[in-house]
């Protein structure tokens, strides 16, 4: 838990990463940017897409509509949060010369995802309205 906190603390104070370990290659600095700017990129698109569910879904029983916007929407704040603690977390690591940290998060991600497509698939063809 410590390591968590230590890494919320660098969210807001990126600077104190400069003093751990040696200045990476910049490239590899901006690759990780770059797919920081990607995980922001698909939260917005989670969030986008649970409100499009709950605005445009009028007629979809109250529990599904809300219940897949919500979905979306919760995966939505999960990218956007888990892409900046990735992001301190690769920097730390290219800094101190090790291993870039793995995660199961693109796999939980994607199956939520695949779960909320399935249910609109379902929402779709049975065309449920409340």
């Amino acid at each position: 838990m410590s390591e968590f906190v230590q890494n919320v603390r660098l969210w807001f104070g990126p600077e104190r990463l400069r003093g751990d370990g040696g200045t990476p290659d910049y490239r590899f600095s901006l690759a990780n940017e770059r797919t920081f700017l990607a995980w922001l990129r698909t939260a917005l698109a989670l969030i986008g897409g649970g409100f499009a569910v709950d605005q445009f879904l009028p007629d979809l029983r109250w529990g599904w509509r809300v219940g897949l916007a919500l979905a979306l929407l919760a995966a939505g704040v999960l990218c956007a949060l888990r892409a900046i603690n990735h992001m301190v977390r690769c920097e730390r690591a290219m800094r101190r010369g090790e291993d870039l940290p793995v995660s199961r998060f693109p796999a939980v991600l994607s199956l939520v995802i695949a779960v909320v497509a399935v249910a609109m698939v379902v929402v779709v063809l049975f065309g449920w309205a409340g």
